[in-house]
């Protein structure tokens, strides 16, 4: 499928894997002349634009938008409308009305809407998926998710301390899919009110937390931004309980870092014993080569949305979840503003979709 990506970050990354999975990058568009040439360089064929308006009169299937944080829907809007398949990465609005004008346009368009949120389809969650499927944990009760970095403050500042960069002018709240979008996955839940805090009053922008009650009656506590002490950079850790048992990712470094331990206590088991294990994760291959276990979530993304393309599969994670994620953000940064105070999560994304999480 003839596919262009915009912005050549993040987007450089997934055009590379694009390329492995199957689908034909054809053009792609960064205002950076420098990120240009090395993309010259490392997608060779490839024509390369400088504004994203340029695609639209390109002949594509799809696009994959991975321009800045808050600068997504515009663009999602304007290729849907020419029904061009979309795969955005996060997050999907920056509030509730443009979050309701990507609902409709997904809605009313002849392509699809797919969110790249890889978190969703990583080897941990997956597992803890499979153990609430088979009915192991009972009803979930409790979610709590991390997103977290360990580095120094400096390095903290240069990210989030310009301004000028979408990372200094987003809210503290706003990125928070990498938590949000797999307790959704996970629970077949909406978010229905946020309450949200910082963790450091003196450092406010630095690290959140954030409880959201979920439609199912469940609490959800996700905690993302920078703090100290985790052993890995990507660091994703997920906690699931449920009436029967728990499931959650292993606190370790490397592989055991995406392996599952479910415990269920004695009263739930047949035999009356407590029963505990560590569940490791299948290895995924891509053309008879393993994936290293960071790249699995993208891969798999990246192959849904092949799929949905070329055999009408369903999205990984459709519009509604996608929106209904980031508005958690938006939500979540009003209630930082009013003292931490519950503020209803915007419901713009009533509809039967769910992320499927099974690519």
């Amino acid at each position: 499928m003839r596919t262009g990506v915009v912005g050549l970050g993040m987007g450089l990354h997934l055009a590379e894997w694009g390329r492995k999975v199957g689908l034909e990058v054809v053009a792609v568009c960064d205002r950076d002349p420098e990120r240009r040439a090395l993309a010259r360089a490392r997608l060779p064929g490839a024509v390369l634009v400088e504004q994203w308006q340029e695609l639209l009169e390109h002949r594509l299937d799809g696009v994959v938008l991975a321009n800045d944080f808050d600068e997504h829907a515009p663009l999602a809007l304007a290729f849907l409308n020419r029904g061009v398949h979309v795969l955005s990465e996060s997050a999907a609005c920056v509030d509730a009305a443009e979050g309701a004008r990507l609902v409709e346009a997904a809605d009313r368009s002849s392509a699809t809407y797919s969110f790249a949120e890889n978190y969703v389809a990583h080897p941990h969650v997956r597992l803890i998926r499979q153990a609430i499927e088979a009915g192991e944990l009972g009803r979930v009760s409790l979610v709590e998710a991390d997103y977290l970095h360990g580095m120094s403050p400096p390095d903290v500042a240069g990210l989030i301390g310009d301004p000028g960069h979408w990372r200094g002018r987003i809210a503290p709240t706003a990125y928070c899919t990498h938590t949000l979008s797999p307790v959704l996955a996970l629970t077949d839940a909406w978010p229905v009110e946020v309450s949200a805090f910082s963790v450091d009053e003196t450092d406010p922008r630095a690290a959140v937390v954030m409880a959201v009650r979920l439609s199912t009656g469940a609490l959800a506590l996700t905690r993302h931004g920078f703090l100290q002490g985790e052993p890995e950079s990507h660091w994703s850790w997920i906690s699931v309980r449920g009436t029967r048992a728990l499931a959650e990712s292993v606190r370790a470094a490397g592989e055991r870092s995406w392996s599952v331990r479910v415990r269920t206590e004695g009263w739930a088991t047949p035999d009356g014993h407590v029963r505990e294990e560590e569940r490791p994760p299948v290895p995924l291959t891509l053309a008879g080569e393993p994936v290293a276990r960071a790249a699995e979530g993208t891969v798999r993304v990246l192959r849904a949305f092949r799929a949905t393309m070329e055999r009408g599969e369903p999205p990984l994670v459709p519009v509604r979840p996608a929106v209904a994620a980031s508005l958690v953000g938006v939500a979540g940064a009003e209630s930082l503003a009013n003292g931490s105070r519950p503020v209803p999560v915007p419901a713009v994304t009533t509809g039967p979709e769910r992320c499927s999480g099974s690519s």
